[in-house]
């Protein structure tokens, strides 16, 4: 069964990955203040206790860098979502972090794998394969503003560079995909317009009443003038 919905901007198109932003950056924050060690609370591959980390992990980073770097498309990524699959939103990113994390629980290497990584590839691949899915004009173009800023991304889900969590990478490119195919029958309302609705008069639009018949526009004051300059001749009857 097909679900429709429309794509329209609220303050939580902003608001949500603004806020999500801030607490990633304060808690790097306070784990620098403090000196903290929150490393531990990452995803520790087939260990009970590092199961924590699937829900954890997401907010903890590594370095300033790290953080810079995953900070940045996690927010870009993020408004896309909420502007374009707002009713699916919340869902993609909780699942997303959920499952990601499981599957990189499963297939990760010995170590703390931390950092927001995992989702940015969750929200990546959803939002460029639901797009091609879509068949709609403005998500595949969406697709392609992924694929054309983002697209490098896709050789990191392989292990092409040493202490990388290509793991991560993987599992969160693989949700992705998976949430595209999940939820295809979510379609994003076409626009419409009078002139496409079948009981459509084209005498009662103002804006073509602007040109004649041959598609000509009609100069307003040469309309004013010929009315001006009109002969009106009455006929009536008169009283015996």
């Amino acid at each position: 069964m097909k679900t429709f919905y429309s794509s329209r901007f609220t303050t939580g198109v902003i608001g949500y990955p603004m806020l999500f932003f801030i607490l990633i950056w304060l808690i790097f924050w306070a784990e620098i203040r403090f000196g903290l060690n929150l490393k531990t609370f990452g995803i520790y591959p087939r260990k009970i206790q590092g199961l924590i980390g699937i829900f954890s992990s997401v907010f903890i980073h590594s370095s300033l860098s790290h953080l810079y770097q995953n900070s940045i498309p996690l927010f870009v990524l993020s408004v896309a979502l909420f502007y374009f699959y707002k009713p699916l939103s919340w869902k993609i990113i909780f699942l997303g972090i959920v499952f990601s994390g499981i599957l990189t629980w499963c297939i990760g290497e010995k170590g703390y794998h931390i950092g927001a990584s995992g989702l940015i590839y969750v929200l990546m691949s959803f939002l460029l394969f639901k797009g091609l899915l879509s068949k709609h004009k403005r998500l595949i173009a969406l697709s392609l503003g992924v694929v054309f800023i983002y697209g490098g991304m896709i050789w990191y889900i392989f292990p092409v560079k040493e202490k990388m969590s290509w793991e991560g990478h993987l599992s969160g490119f693989i949700v992705g995909l998976l949430f595209a195919l999940l939820f295809k029958s979510h379609k994003l309302n076409s626009e419409s317009f009078d002139w496409e609705s079948e009981n459509y008069d084209q005498s009662q639009d103002h804006f073509l009443q602007q040109f004649d018949e041959d598609g000509n526009f009609i100069d307003q004051d040469d309309l004013n003038n010929s009315i001006d300059n009109t002969t009106i001749n009455y006929d009536y009857k008169s009283e015996n």
